[in-house]
């Protein structure tokens, strides 16, 4: 990675009313954020960027993450376009695989080969809007997925924008993926720079010498835990969910690489257990002070944007605060850090 200025984010998380989500949007951009983006949590992120590209200009506009699986990539291409189109440009596709038990069970939707499928969500949605913007025919046949049917009642008005594809991952196959063929790559907010230079930066760098790319070709996204407060209450109750979170994160399985990289493997084991325990409120017990500070950083409001930076300058392109913006919510928080970002 080059030390390139990083890009300062905003993400858009626990919104109870969407009614509330332009004038969000209208804020984070004047404030001076470079991307907003919407979670695929407890709220549709396409609707939510609909809304938003309607009172923003210049802020781009992204999904970290939507899901891959649970939508055909011709419904999935249709929004994209479209968004795209509303925004003129400025829309940045994130998706991600989530994991078999939410696939199945949650969505009801196939489960298998996700690194494999995730690629043929990628090709489809490409050959697609190629086949729009062009006006050739639609005809890709893949191993999971065939669209050979597209109509001019059905084919959208053309529109010249290109659609970046982000996808997430945590384990080596996701990011060599990324490094192959992606526009860029969205690491999990459970991380530190010895997973970023050990496990990530590596795989994505492997990926893109398979095609003939280099890792400046992609953008890496990193989501960062903060634990920051006005006074010792606001920090104690940052710290108390930033070490829930990372108890929640560690359980599942597939993350267990980023604990093994610091050889705390048989704590992400136990955590596991306990999850399936349902022992929710005893896991944070087994997130040591150090795993905290190895997992997010800890500062006054006014110096969290410069400890970000120095912890992640060299090895992201774009960086989002673990901390959902709302306008008036924290603004010390945004209007310093911003601050320190412009100053790279």
């Amino acid at each position: 990675m080059t030390n390139m200025p990083i890009k300062c984010d905003a993400a858009l998380q626990a919104i109870d009313n969407l009614i509330e989500v332009p004038s969000y949007a209208r804020e984070a951009e004047e404030m001076g954020f470079d991307c907003l983006w919407a979670s695929e949590v407890n709220h549709d992120p396409f609707l939510q960027l609909g809304l938003a590209a309607t009172t923003t200009e210049t802020i781009r506009l992204g999904t970290a993450i939507a899901l891959s699986f649970t939508r055909s990539p011709m419904a999935l291409a249709y929004t994209c376009w479209d968004l795209a189109a509303m925004s003129k440009g400025r829309f940045i596709l994130g998706l991600g695989t989530q994991v078999k038990a939410h696939n199945e069970r949650r969505f009801s939707v196939p489960w298998s080969a996700p690194v494999e499928r995730l690629r043929e969500v990628i090709l489809a949605l490409r050959h697609i809007w190629h086949a729009w913007q062009t006006g050739e025919r639609v005809n890709y046949r893949g191993e999971h997925y065939t669209f050979t049917l597209m109509t001019p009642f059905f084919t959208p008005p053309r529109q010249p924008y290109k659609i970046p594809v982000y996808i997430a991952g945590v384990n080596t196959r996701l990011c060599q993926l990324a490094g192959e063929f992606c526009d860029g790559f969205h690491v999990h907010p459970l991380n530190s720079p010895q997973y970023l230079t050990q496990v990530v930066l590596p795989a994505i760098q492997a990926g893109a010498e398979r095609t003939g790319r280099t890792l400046g070709n992609i953008d890496i996204s990193a989501s960062v835990f903060v634990i920051t407060g006005k006074d010792e209450s606001q920090i104690d109750g940052m710290r108390s969910f930033v070490r829930q979170q990372i108890s929640f994160y560690a359980s599942t399985p597939s993350y267990r690489v980023v604990f093994a990289t610091h050889g705390w493997e048989d704590v992400a084991g136990e955590l596991s257990r306990m999850a399936t325990r349902k022992e929710w409120g005893a896991m944070p017990n087994l997130i040591t002070d150090e795993m905290l500070n190895t997992f997010s950083i800890t500062a006054p409001p006014d110096q969290i944007g410069a400890a970000v930076l120095e912890r992640y300058r060299g090895l992201v392109n774009r960086i989002t605060l673990y901390y959902p913006f709302a306008p008036g919510g924290f603004d010390d928080l945004w209007f310093n850090t911003l601050k320190a970002f412009e100053q790279q």
